[in-house]
């Protein structure tokens, strides 16, 4: 997925294969003269290598932690990468919520471990987390569980009483649960998501600036666990890219300051809510060839199609022929869907949905 986006997104007139809101400007984040004047005078030094303190800290209090349980990576892939390099041993197993996004699959497989799907269930409109089938996956090798919430491609959010659940599971067999929050803040009723830090002694949360926050050219996200393993994962960060930017230390501190950070979840909000009636609207004109589930959170809706046509290759032909990118259902393992981004201003997710259903239509009439 990563890859076809870097290759085509923007060859295209219309890109609907982001799961993100569309992202701020510089000028509006940094929008007042004293707020330049100190980014012109910052020093384009290496800055402290986890992360400077007052971010780690204002990191550490979206959970009710500390600076030392707080690790700043460059993006919250980072942040997963160095954690599955830190968990992850051969001969592991890995229990991994499927759909999902699959970068920490592929890690699993690449550092010696058996990933083993774990499906979200979908029925009476919503996907959930059948939490005995977990039970029932787990073994003696289970070394993690890997939960993406609220989940990518789904956009599912899933509550307190659900991770409790998980979390004891986990307890049972000693297993460590990498829990993927880049979506959290992302919600469209503005509740957020309760994470699953805190729910079991053995938790690395991950996030990060790209999806809630509409920062993803800032490259900065977290991991947050025991203060123990954090300080090893600063070590296995001196062997990746060492330290985050000055200027986007220094940048990120400035949208997770309290008020700022509550303005930008909540233009985040109103760019879900302008969106999703769009998309859904769309889809609802077209009944019988969709079905799917409303998301709760992020700039995403996951469709299933009802159509004897592959995934890549109905995104290809939207490609080559209308120009438009979308993400196929394939990069999820799952063929039969789409994932679409609906994070783009309204006029641009019309015209963006128009040509999709020229492309759809030329199919349809074909058979």
């Amino acid at each position: 997925m990563e890859r076809m986006q870097s290759t085509y997104e923007n060859f295209v007139d219309y890109n609907l294969s982001e799961s993100g809101v569309h992202p701020l400007r510089l000028r509006e984040l940094v929008d007042d003269e004293e707020a330049r004047a100190a980014l012109l005078d910052e020093a384009l030094r290496y800055t402290q290598t986890n992360g400077t303190e007052a971010l780690r800290t204002l990191v550490g209090s979206l959970y009710q932690a500390a600076a030392d349980n707080v690790q700043i990576t460059n993006g919250g892939a980072e942040a997963n990468y160095l954690a599955m390099w830190r968990l992850v041993e051969p001969g592991d197993e890995v229990v991994f919520m499927t759909p999902n996004y699959m970068q920490t699959w592929a890690l699993a497989e690449a550092f010696g471990a058996r990933a083993v799907s774990w499906p979200l269930q979908e029925s009476t409109g919503a996907w959930h987390v059948d939490v005995d089938l977990l039970a029932r996956l787990m073994s003696s090798k289970t070394k993690l569980i890997i939960l993406c919430n609220p989940n990518n491609p789904t956009g599912a959010r899933f509550d307190g009483d659900v991770l409790d659940r998980i979390g004891a599971v986990a307890g049972r067999h000693n297993t460590w649960i990498l829990s993927d929050e880049i979506y959290r803040g992302a919600e469209r009723d503005g509740r957020e998501t309760p994470s699953m830090w805190g729910r079991s002694d053995r938790v690395v949360v991950t996030g990060g600036l790209s999806k809630a926050y509409g920062l993803p050219g800032l490259r900065i996200g977290w991991a947050v666990g025991p203060a123990e393993v954090i300080e090893s994962l600063w070590s296995y960060h001196d062997y990746t890219t060492i330290a985050p930017g000055a200027l986007n230390d220094a940048l990120a501190r400035r949208a997770l300051a309290p008020e700022r950070r509550a303005r930008l979840l909540a233009r985040t909000r109103t760019i879900l809510n302008e969106g999703f009636p769009i998309v859904g609207a769309w889809l609802g004109r077209r009944g019988r060839l969709f079905s799917y589930a409303p998301p709760d959170a992020g700039a995403i809706v996951y469709v299933r199609y009802h159509h004897a046509i592959n995934s890549t290759e109905l995104v290809t032909r939207l490609r080559t022929e209308k120009s438009v990118l979308v993400v196929p259902g394939d990069h999820f393992g799952m063929d039969g869907y789409l994932r679409i981004g609906f994070g783009e201003e309204a006029g641009y997710l019309r015209a963006a949905l128009a040509r999709v259903g020229e492309l759809l239509s030329d199919i349809i009439d074909a058979v």
